[in-house]
């Protein structure tokens, strides 16, 4: 099985340094292609097998799977530079393009003979590099055969789930953009710890493991936060106060505005 990645920046670049440390292709089945030599170099620094090109056209043709990673206002021009070498009997199409459903993927691809690919819509997020991503996906004209390969594949650099394209709005505020928000929460306990006395190199070394933790406890008990955090809040001591004192900052409702602020 072979694929092909449209766009070699920072997401298309994660994914096939994700691939690459899979066991699902072959490190000489993987092919990026990119106008930019130097997003190519920097793949081929990481994953020297891995085929680069500057050509999309030569790089789709002989690919089972193509898979678009180019910025949405992009994307119609990639699109119609590739799709009439393109072959839908025996390739479908995957794109990360953000917001562009379906429905209109479909109207993009198709050729003058009415013919549409099998097309997955697919949110990853940035962790795919370390094996670690969320991908949600929806589908439509989409074999059985060629969900399960989805399915497969991303499984396998993090967790893949097929939801309802109506949720695709509210998946990418959860997981490619909550990602971001993840960051920006890790950074503003690096600096209060700072400010409590820690250098930045400890202090974010004892919040990551904190996150991981915390991540790694509610996976394994299957718990809600609540339970955890009931755990934890013993009366009148020192953690209640500090969850009191975010509440009152604002912080659940400024969590909420923020991923609602990109529907």
């Amino acid at each position: 099985m072979k694929i092909t990645i449209i766009g070699a920046g920072n997401m298309g670049g994660a994914i096939a340094k994700g691939l690459y440390k899979g066991s699902l292709f072959k490190s000489e089945d993987i092919v990026c292609a990119d106008r930019s030599e130097n997003a190519l170099k920097s793949i081929s620094a990481v994953c020297p097998d891995i085929t680069t090109t500057t050509d999309n056209i030569d790089a789709v043709k002989d690919a089972d799977i193509v898979l678009f990673a180019v910025k949405p206002w992009i994307l119609p021009l990639a699109i119609e530079e590739v799709k009439e070498v393109l072959d839908y009997n025996r390739q479908f199409i995957i794109s990360i393009a953000a917001g562009i459903g379906t429905d209109k993927l479909q109207e993009m691809f198709r050729k003058e003979d009415e013919s549409v690919p099998g097309i997955i819509y697919l949110i990853p997020n940035i962790a795919v590099e370390v094996m670690e991503g969320v991908f949600l996906y929806t589908s439509q004209n989409a074999t059985t055969e060629q969900l399960a390969t989805v399915q497969s594949m991303f499984s396998e650099l993090g967790m893949a789930k097929q939801v309802e394209e109506k949720q695709m709005v509210a998946g990418t505020a959860l997981s490619s953009c909550g990602i971001a928000y993840v960051f920006r929460y890790i950074r503003a306990c690096v600096e209060g710890g700072v400010e409590m006395g820690f250098y930045p190199k400890d202090a974010q070394e004892i919040v990551l493991q904190t996150i991981k933790g915390a991540a790694e406890l509610l996976m394994e008990n299957k718990s809600h936060p609540e339970q955890e955090i009931d755990k934890v809040t013993t009366p009148g001591g020192i953690t209640i106060k500090g969850l009191n004192a975010m509440e009152e900052a604002g912080f659940t409702n400024a969590v909420i505005k923020g991923l609602k602020a990109g529907k």
